[in-house]
């Protein structure tokens, strides 16, 4: 049986979803291609379960840091785990496939590889795109080759995110995103957590007040940190698993989270078809069209790209690639140029990230390091966090700010905050960032007092404003 629709997406998570829906509000007709759960990795066991599990622990955290909070107030694992499933429906995705249904995308269950140009075969149905094939397919973990690895029982982030009880005992191996917020998650609803960590400290590429910050939160939720150190080998012991470090310490686990970061999903998605190959990210140019293939019909966002691996980024460039498909579908215009509306070129310059930890990580743009890097000379503001709003906040608040300035243009290339509950201070950054704001013109956007926010007055005034 064969299917025509002017779009095809290969790919269900929410990068996929909005390439279609963007595509369906130009006038055109698009199908998404999914043999999961329509909602992806970011829905039912990344960002939306993950901070789920972290929410509870924060806010207690949160009341014990001001007077008047009972003694001896603990999280219930249960309701926390029942509200976590909550947000995932169970991991039943129906309400995801009614809404897809609802803004005009026809959903096709099954395992999608493209078989020729724009053409994709989904379990022997052959479907054909009049217009573009858009590849959405996310991201895979990385197992590092530790022997003895492959042979033990690991979870990797899904089992982290949706696993039904807590461990007694539980070993991460990684000292990214994951495998930080997971260490926490895990320790405030009970477990014993140790985090090995081959560099310095956790977090390693952002500023390095960061993972100071993080390792004072995550010792403090009796998180046993092991930093500089590899796992040499894994091995079952008994019903649980060993883990061999260099330096000759073992750690043993009931569970074992690898979190050693992830690639591009491209290995079975029938790229080797188009001579390009399995593995390896697609190249895109800022309008998500890949430059590799002759044609002008294959597109691809998100992680997939390599570009920005995180969900606002990839539902940005999702955004972008449906527009640009449906102008070019009509034969008009497409300007591609910086901050035209058919381009993505936010990764560029000004990523915003946000840690959900506590204390919380919000960082935007270039750190000192990379903008050295980057040929720019800079100058470096670093503050504490001790505002009005941060005392009222919480009682021995402790948080840092750091804001980077091109010295020649005066213009803000990087901001990061540590502290609790920084992430709300990001947009404001970002917006410096990605507008090119002059810092003269940040000393005119006055803080609302008495708030967190008025770290922008402490920065600016460090500066020498």
């Amino acid at each position: 049986m064969g299917d025509s629709f002017d779009v095809i997406v290969l790919g269900g998570g929410p990068t996929g979803e909005n390439a279609a829906a963007r595509s369906v509000r130009g006038g055109l007709t698009a199908a998404i291609v999914e043999s999961q759960l329509l909602g992806g990795e970011c829905s039912y066991w990344a960002c939306m379960p993950s901070k789920a599990l972290l929410r509870p622990g924060h806010a207690l955290a949160a009341a014990r840091r001001v007077p008047g909070v009972p003694a001896g107030e603990r999280l219930d694992p249960a309701a926390v785990l029942a509200r976590r499933d909550s947000f995932t429906a169970g991991w039943d995705d129906a309400g995801q496939v009614e809404w897809a249904e609802g803004a005009g995308i026809t959903v096709i269950r099954g395992y999608g590889r493209i078989s020729g140009v724009r053409e994709v075969s989904v379990d022997g149905r052959t479907l054909t795109a009049r217009h573009a094939v858009v590849v959405c397919t996310g991201s895979t973990p990385v197992r590092p080759p530790v022997p003895g690895l492959a042979e033990v029982r690991t979870w990797s982030s899904r089992e982290a995110t949706s696993a039904k009880a807590v461990p007694e005992r539980l070993a991460v191996l990684g000292g990214g995103v994951v495998g930080v917020e997971m260490a926490q998650a895990w320790a405030r609803l009970g477990s014993r957590v140790s985090l090995v960590v081959s560099a310095d400290r956790p977090l390693h590429r952002m500023e390095p007040f960061v993972g100071d910050l993080v390792t004072e939160g995550l010792v403090a939720d009796g998180v046993d940190c092991r930093f500089g150190r590899t796992a040499q080998r894994v091995a079952e012991a008994g019903d649980a698993v060993e883990l061999t470090l260099s330096g000759g310490e073992r750690v043993v686990a009931d569970e074992l989270l690898v979190a050693t970061g992830r690639r591009p999903a491209t290995d079975d998605i029938g790229i080797d078809t188009l001579g390009l190959e399995p593995g390896a990210p697609l190249a895109v140019d800022d309008s998500g069209l890949v430059s590799t293939v002759d044609g002008q019909w294959l597109y691809a966002a998100g992680d997939v790209t390599g570009r920005a691996p995180l969900t606002h980024q990839g539902k940005y460039a999702a955004r972008v690639v449906g527009d640009v498909i449906a102008a070019r579908a009509k034969g008009g215009p497409v300007d591609t140029s910086a901050w035209s509306p058919f381009s993505a070129t936010a990764d560029h310059v000004c990523v915003p990230q946000v840690v959900f930890t506590d204390p919380e990580v919000a960082f935007v743009g270039r750190t000192a390091e990379q903008a050295t890097r980057d040929g720019i000379e800079t100058e470096v503001t670093d503050v504490d966090i001790a505002v009005a709003g941060s005392a009222l906040h919480a009682d021995g608040y402790r948080g840092r700010a750091r804001m980077v300035v091109d010295k020649r243009r005066r213009v803000v290339v990087g901001v990061t905050f540590v502290g609790q509950d920084v992430a709300e201070l990001l947009h404001s950054a970002t917006i410096a960032v990605a507008g090119e704001v002059i810092v003269d013109r940040i000393w005119h956007a006055v803080p609302a007092y008495p708030t967190i926010s008025e770290v922008w007055l402490r920065l600016l005034e460090a500066y020498g404003l």
